[in-house]
């Protein structure tokens, strides 16, 4: 569980940089409205995703030890 949530925020982070680089270069009214409609809730739905699954890993943690 950990490992994905993991790898889920490595790729958010390289896609945030992605999107980083390409706002040099698409600098118009259609580059905000696609990072105001699409990038800004994607990126906030990941993050809150990460946190979630962090948590889940603890839960399943706890839960193991507490099973042996």
């Amino acid at each position: 569980m950990k490992a994905s949530g993991n790898r889920l925020a490595a790729l958010t982070k390289e896609l945030r940089s992605e999107w980083h680089n390409t706002k040099g270069y698409w600098k118009d009214a259609k580059s905000l409205e696609f990072e105001h409609r699409y990038m800004e809730e994607l990126l906030a739905s990941v993050d809150r995703t990460v946190t979630v699954i962090e948590q889940l890993d603890k839960l399943i943690t706890k839960i193991r030890s507490d099973c042996e």
